[in-house]
């Protein structure tokens, strides 16, 4: 291991500090209800989304003040912030009305078909079909389906907490390996797919069917041991809202075709975007007010994220590194909750010569340990952002998440490690 520069010390000190951050969100919002005198200040370090952007630009101001504006620039420059931006616009399309209404309508039907109640139906295929389908759609863009969707059905009465928590565990651990059925939807595997030739038969071949087993181990776990609080999920809005055009529903899903196909292109993605802007203005009696909030902080926490993991490489290199084929999957699932998985697998792609079984179990571990935290994996914070309204306080408390995600993310290691 190299010595590390001042900066990253400071970078690596301040990383530190945001992951602590991010799991004492829940005081800060306890300190905005019993000092409303500065409930702005509390409110604001209790955003889950604001933590890493905001020690992030702690960092820039270390190294305007260490190494001056061009060595501060070049850097934020050298950083790739594809997937912020691509997180932000998939939540957003994803996010729509007719969008919705289609998953909505495609998961009812299904439902009818389940030897099951309604309810319970409605409650296993959001978190089995819906995290699933985040291999085709991406994983952004199936935790923001699939978190509004609970929003809107399960969370639209009161439940238990134990469900709530148990609810956003397993949609956090299902969602981060739901994606590894194809190279391209789980951030983790698409940083190294590309480099290692991993195409879609060698995904669903080693890890696609693991993944798809252990889902719905899940999501059927929690359904029967939470079967008498899911009965009003059958139950339809009933509220006069006019059906959505099946052609405006078309015209959205070649939005989101789009976008996903040009996924690493942002200047391709963001024109994109601009255009479905204008064509949801014009059409603003087919949508819901479009969630540009909650997208925008989950862009800004995962660009912080980009900024700060950039100057972890001296240290979390040497440690994957320096481990063997099994040690790495588990150290991978332990780091993947305090760092991004995404991150780990890049990491690793960097080093030449690694043999298939550490790149396999690298992998897996990364997407095995991306439900423990919200900062696991990219998509977490989505989801965090659309449910967390529904919790006491505002706010998903990190321990509770991580107890809640420690059952399914064993199954998940049962079938990456046994299977």
């Amino acid at each position: 291991m190299s010595d590390p520069t001042s900066i990253q010390l400071i970078a690596t000190v301040l990383f530190a500090l945001a992951v602590i951050h991010t799991f004492s969100t829940k005081y800060f919002e306890h300190l905005a209800h019993i000092q409303p005198r500065h409930a702005g200040i509390w409110h604001l370090l209790g955003e889950v989304e604001v933590v890493f952007g905001f020690w992030a630009m702690i960092l820039m101001l270390f190294m305007f003040a260490i190494s001056g504006k061009q060595e501060t620039t070049s850097y934020l420059n050298s950083r790739d912030f594809a997937e912020p931006l691509f997180v932000f616009v998939i939540m957003v399309i994803a996010g729509t009305r007719p969008i919705l209404d289609f998953t909505a309508s495609v998961v009812r039907w299904t439902a009818r078909y389940l030897p099951l109640d309604q309810g319970m139906a409605m409650y296993f295929l959001i978190l089995t079909f819906v995290p699933l389908m985040g291999s085709f759609i991406t994983e952004p863009a199936a935790m923001t389906l699939a978190a509004l969707m609970l929003r809107d059905t399960l969370f639209s009465k009161e439940v238990s907490t134990k469900l709530k928590y148990v609810t956003v565990g397993v949609l956090f651990v299902n969602v981060s390996i739901g994606g590894t059925l194809t190279p391209f939807a789980a951030p983790p595997v698409l940083m190294v797919a590309g480099k290692w030739n991993w195409d879609i038969w060698f995904m669903i071949s080693t890890f696609g069917w693991k993944a798809a087993l252990a889902v719905a181990i899940n999501a059927g776990s929690a359904m029967l041991l939470f079967r008498h609080e899911l009965k009003h999920m059958a139950q339809q809005d009933s509220s006069n809202v006019p059906r959505v055009p099946i052609s405006m529903i078309l015209v959205h899903l070649m939005f989101l075709t789009a976008v996903v196909v040009f996924a690493h292109y942002p200047a391709v993605f963001i024109g994109i975007f601009l255009f479905f802007l204008g064509f949801a203005t014009a059409y603003q009696r087919h949508q819901n007010p479009l969630i540009l909030r909650e997208a925008l902080l989950v862009a800004f926490f995962l660009a912080g994220l980009v900024v700060l993991g950039g100057q972890q490489q001296w240290w979390l290199q040497p440690i994957l590194m320096d481990m063997d084929e099994t040690t790495v999957y588990f150290g991978a699932t332990a780091l993947t909750a305090i760092t991004d998985n995404a991150a780990l697998t890049y990491l690793g792609s960097l080093v030449e010569g690694l043999s298939q079984e550490f790149k396999v179990a690298l992998v897996a571990g990364a997407v095995t340990g991306g439900g423990l935290t919200v900062i696991a994996n990219a998509p977490n914070p989505a989801g965090f952002a659309i449910l967390r309204g529904k919790f006491e306080e505002e706010a998903i408390h990190p321990l509770g998440l991580f107890i809640a995600a420690l059952p399914p993310t064993l199954v998940a290691i049962l079938a990456f490690r046994v299977l």
